[in-house]
Order: structure tokens, then C-alpha cells, then sequence
């Protein structure tokens, strides 16, 4: 009998409160997800958190050394990663990020790569834009990450210190000299010693990401990986 109302309880919810796909608006997904299953099967995953000398990690070479670096889905104009992204964004919809993080965390347990991270450093937003928004979006990731891996989040162990332009039509060199001076250590205990994971929503050049990694591993005895949501291109 119980078990009967709680399930007619559900039913009524549902009529008037619809819980939906993020991705499609299909209504058949299981009660905790966000995304359907053919949603989740579509996703463009790269696979690249198990294999060492990926892409990714490929790209920082001779810029910064790192200990692992992945991204977890491929990004692509017009696709549903994009869609999800933009949502993140542009939207207010941290529910998608902190699910998508989760996703995330869930990837680098199963890995094995990624076992030593002592703590996750969410890319910093220059504070006025952070404002403006209400949130950094690689926060929003960061706290999906952790839920999973029970590893801290340090939100101000690093900060922006400069505006800078937005990169989207700037060429890699552009980008470096754009971005180069933007960030600096608030808090080196908070890194000393530690392996920590640098988190962003998406590598394009990696400029933006090596800098900030640079003033990073400038503290004392402290490795640095990196992870994002998605990277572009295939």
C-alpha cells in the first residue's frame, strides 16, 4: 500500500513538475539524472582520461609540465555539448555543470590517472565578470568533481588579478600575450607540496590554462594535472 502511494505521489509530481532531459526534453530518465540514457550514449566522449600521451596532455608539452591532463567530451559547433555548455554559461543552469562534474569525477576514480589529486582549482574568473555572472562556471564543475572524488575545492587559493579580452578570435601567441600576467597566488600554503587539479570548462589553445598553471607550480613542491569538461575539435 505504501509503496503503491509513494509511486502514485511520484506520478502526480511528475504531471506538474515534469522532469525532463536537459538534452532532448525526453521525460523518460531515471530520477537523478539530467540527461537521458541516449543523451548520455550521444555525448561525444574522448576516452582520453585513461591514456597517457593524449591529446591533451600533448598540447602542454615544452609549455608546462604536467602530471596528467584529460578532457572529457569533444566540443563541437552546433552539437549538444554546446548546448549543454551554453547552458552552463549563459543560462544559470549550474544543475547541468555540477552533473556534468560529477560525470567527471566519476571518469578519473575509474582511470586510475588521477588517484594522487590532493585538491581542484577551479580556473579563476576576474571578480567584477564572477560578479556579473553570480558564479564561475569551473567552480560549478569543481563541486561536481568533488562530490565524487571527496577532494577539496580551493576557490581562492589562485585569483584573476587582470581583465582581459576575450580570446574566441585571438591567434595561440595572442592569446598567451593576452592572458600571461592575469593570475597569481593568494594563498601558497593552500598549494605547497600538494598535486592539485586545474579545472576548466573548455581547452581551445590552452593559453588560458597555461598561465594559470605556470603561477601554480611556482609554489614549492606542488605537480599540477589538468581537466576540462570538453576540448575543441577532433
Amino acid at each position: 500500500m505504501i509503496t503503491a502511494l509513494k509511486n502514485i505521489y511520484k506520478s502526480t509530481l511528475h504531471l506538474f513538475y515534469p522532469h525532463n532531459c536537459t538534452g532532448c526534453g525526453s521525460d523518460l530518465l531515471q530520477e537523478n539524472n539530467l540527461l537521458c540514457l541516449r543523451c548520455i550514449h550521444d555525448l561525444p566522449h574522448t576516452h582520453f582520461a585513461t591514456l597517457k600521451n593524449n591529446r591533451v596532455e600533448k598540447d602542454f608539452w615544452g609549455r608546462i609540465p604536467l602530471k596528467a591532463a584529460y578532457s572529457q567530451f569533444y566540443f563541437s559547433k552546433g552539437f549538444l555539448m554546446q548546448q549543454l555548455i551554453h547552458r552552463l554559461k549563459y543560462k544559470g543552469d549550474t544543475a547541468i555543470g555540477f552533473y556534468l562534474g560529477e560525470m567527471m569525477g566519476k571518469t578519473m576514480i575509474s582511470s586510475g590517472r588521477f588517484d594522487t589529486i590532493d585538491a581542484l582549482i577551479p580556473l579563476p574568473m576576474y571578480a567584477n565578470k564572477e560578479r556579473k555572472r553570480g558564479y564561475n562556471q569551473a567552480t560549478v564543475i569543481c563541486h561536481g568533481i568533488a562530490a565524487v572524488m571527496n577532494i577539496p575545492v580551493l576557490n581562492n587559493a589562485v585569483v584573476r588579478q587582470l581583465a582581459t579580452e576575450t580570446q574566441t578570435r585571438k591567434q595561440r601567441t595572442e592569446r598567451w600575450e593576452n592572458v600571461k600576467s592575469s593570475f597569481c597566488v593568494a594563498r601558497a600554503n593552500e598549494l605547497t607540496g600538494k598535486h592539485v587539479l586545474l579545472v576548466d570548462d573548455v581547452v581551445t589553445t590552452g593559453a588560458t590554462l597555461e598561465a594559470c598553471g605556470a603561477i601554480i607550480l611556482a609554489s614549492a613542491q606542488t605537480k599540477l594535472s589538468i581537466a576540462t569538461l570538453a576540448c575543441t575539435g577532433k
